[in-house]
């Protein structure tokens, strides 16, 4: 191989490696962009999920008729998951909270028995919720139902802003995504801008001359979707590492998302921007080529 073939490979090589690696950090950014998007879900949806609601059950009620009175909330659609919590466990629980037994004060236990239920998180919205609470005070033998509306409304209130906020972010990525991309291949074309000029001289249509950068700059997104996966699920296992308690707001199927995702606009802005890019050549003259 002469000297010249030598130096034409190599600068080929080099300017691969380079439009590679700058494609894959920009994926890296987009890909960790979604992936706070799918974690700050889980998080919503482990916080709204473990909002307890009291069913306040009257003073004279048997046991006969708590399990039945569970029984019927258990087999609600919208509840996750209850338990009984005698008037006595929530006098001991009343004793912290205060710092004293509040029977020594009163005379008497100002505690009742009670179903505390946990509700899925799709429920955790006002028409949701008002619902919830005429279905479960219309059972007999409940006397109240009582919950913490401020803490739903604040966090629902908060998640709206949050995801506001990343879908702004994610918006304006995807477009600098797009410029550096396709300044990227823009340079790597720039050096082959005669030859497309000497194919568009011998006749060859533009989706011809087009084909072949596509087909590189496919493979380039593919390469750096790929790279930018890896880095993702190393930054992940390195976060799960220092923070387990990561694992319970993502699961397998969303991370499969962001792989996919990041995999296909890899590929989408590169066939986008090499499309771009060849088409600023074949609609130039030949004698402006020398002069770019």
């Amino acid at each position: 191989m002469s000297r010249k073939k030598k130096i034409s490979a190599y600068r080929f090589v080099n300017a691969k490696i380079t439009s590679t690696i700058s494609v894959t950090l920009v994926l890296i950014l987009l890909g960790m962009t979604i992936l706070i998007w799918f974690l700050g879900n889980g998080l919503s949806s482990y916080v709204k999920e473990n909002i307890s609601f009291s069913v306040i059950l009257d003073t004279d009620i048997n046991d006969a008729q708590i399990q039945r009175i569970r029984k019927n909330i258990d087999g609600q659609p919208f509840v996750k998951s209850s338990r009984f919590v005698s008037k006595e466990e929530a006098k001991e629980q009343l004793i912290i909270d205060l710092g004293e037994d509040p029977e020594e004060l009163l005379g008497y236990n100002p505690a009742y028995d009670a179903i505390e239920i946990f509700i899925f998180s799709e429920y955790a919205n006002a028409d949701s919720i008002a619902y919830i609470s005429n279905t479960i005070r219309d059972q007999s033998n409940v006397s109240d139902l009582l919950y913490r509306q401020e803490a739903i409304d604040m966090i629902n209130d908060n998640i709206s802003k949050i995801t506001a906020v990343l879908l702004v972010i994610s918006i304006v990525l995807v477009f600098i995504s797009f410029a550096l991309i396709r300044n990227t291949i823009r340079l790597s074309i720039y050096s082959k801008r005669f030859i497309i000029n000497t194919m568009k001289l011998v006749g060859a249509n533009g989706s011809f001359i087009r084909k072949p950068f596509i087909r590189s700059n496919v493979v380039t997104g593919i390469l750096a979707g790929i790279l930018a996966n890896i880095s993702i699920l190393l930054i992940l296992v390195y976060f799960n590492r220092s923070y387990t308690e990561l694992r319970a707001f993502v699961n397998l199927f969303e991370l499969g998302i962001v792989f996919g995702i990041v995999v296909f606009m890899g590929i989408f802005i590169s066939v986008l921007a090499t499309h771009f890019a060849v088409n600023r050549y074949l609609k130039m003259d030949a004698d402006n080529m020398y002069y770019v």
